[in-house]
């Protein structure tokens, strides 16, 4: 009888163990809402203009974060996933553009400007700081005006009430 026992625990230590282990196995690790918003960060919305695909609230991007959660499951990794949206809708999904064709220039024209603004701002405090030259002023020419005949009638008005007054 106590072999039965002894056998019947063993037994039942062995399922109420392995058996839970066996099912964990048997699941597909299902992905957490962290790792789906960390690439739907990355997308943005093809329905809704400039809103990034992790806060969008349309339909279509809660299917579109369903999607990401899927492929997640299916063992996909960020650049698989992240490319499927590009060959879907175009690089206009992407949150970076990719460096080529015309979206080189978001990488250049930046760090450009910056250096160039760099250089005027240099040569300007520059020029600030160096001692001012003195200014050669010269003393007004005298004006011929007996030439001008507006000041020869004025000048003959002011005559003639000079004399009258």
């Amino acid at each position: 009888m106590r072999g039965k026992v002894f056998w019947g625990a063993g037994i039942l230590a062995f399922i109420l163990v392995f058996i839970p282990l066996i099912t964990i196995e048997a699941q597909e690790p299902t992905p957490s809402d962290d790792e789906v918003n960390a690439i739907a960060k990355q997308l943005y919305c093809p329905v809704c203009e400039n809103i990034p695909l992790d806060v969008c609230p349309t339909k279509a991007c809660e299917q579109w974060r369903g999607t990401i959660r899927e492929k997640l499951s299916q063992g996909w990794d960020e650049a698989q996933i992240k490319q499927y949206f590009v060959d879907q809708y175009g690089d206009r999904v992407l949150s970076t553009p990719p460096p080529r064709g015309f979206n080189w220039l978001v990488y250049v024209l930046p760090p450009v400007a910056f250096v160039a603004g760099a250089g005027i701002l240099f040569h300007v405090f520059r020029s600030w700081r160096e001692t001012p030259q003195t200014i050669k002023t010269e003393p007004p020419k005298s004006q011929d005006t007996s030439e001008d005949p507006y000041v020869r009638l004025l000048e003959e008005e002011l005559r003639k009430r000079e004399r009258a007054g």
